[in-house]
């Protein structure tokens, strides 16, 4: 009689110890399978990285120049950013016998690397439409490329808002180019982060 109890409940046991362990290796799974989809998810595009801006240039006189630049900006990590620019300005030149004004406009893309927290390395591609203006009073928009490299300074503001001065250099000295050969570029803006 003891040997048929003890075979229960040993059998009792066996079955509860096999339950458990079944139980365990299905929680397993789940586990598993919770971290795969985990893993498998996408990033989602985070809003916080967003950041805009943009200059404003004001130039009045023989030579009045009036433009405006938009900016928009992602932060890939917390030293990388990538973003797009809108330029469009006005331009009047009244130095000579009969005077002229047009209308620019264009796109960039950049990247900003910071080097410290206020100081950072920029390459910006631009293309901008002019119209070029030839000896014989004529004149033809073309558009005209350029590669800037350079850095800038970066200043809070407050928390949210910040001053920008950069200083350019376009590489690719395009024919058609307003500047002069190796003529730095300045800018002063403001940058928004949300």
């Amino acid at each position: 009689m003891k040997a048929i109890y003890f075979s229960i409940v040993f059998l009792i046991v066996s079955i509860s110890t096999f339950a458990q362990q079944l139980d365990q290796a299905q929680q397993s799974d789940t586990v598993i399978v919770k971290e795969q989809h985990q893993v498998e998810e996408k990033p989602k595009f985070d809003k916080s990285k967003i950041y805009y801006g943009g200059y404003v240039n004001l130039s009045f006189g023989r030579v009045t120049s009036v433009g405006v630049a938009p900016l928009i900006g992602y932060k890939l990590s917390p030293k990388l950013s990538v973003g797009t620019q809108l330029s469009y300005e006005y331009f009047k030149d009244k130095r000579y016998a009969s005077d002229y004004s047009s209308s620019n406009y264009g796109v960039s893309f950049f990247s900003r690397y910071r080097i410290f927290s206020s100081l950072y390395a920029h390459v910006e591609y631009e293309a901008m439409n002019y119209e070029l203006y030839n000896l014989m009073g004529g004149s033809s928009r073309e558009w005209v490329n350029f590669l800037f490299v350079g850095g800038g300074y970066s200043k809070p503001i407050s928390q949210n808002v910040w001053l920008n001065a950069q200083v350019l250099f376009d590489v690719l000295q395009d024919k058609d180019s307003p500047y002069n050969d190796w003529e730095p570029f300045y800018s002063i803006g403001f940058g928004v982060g949300f």
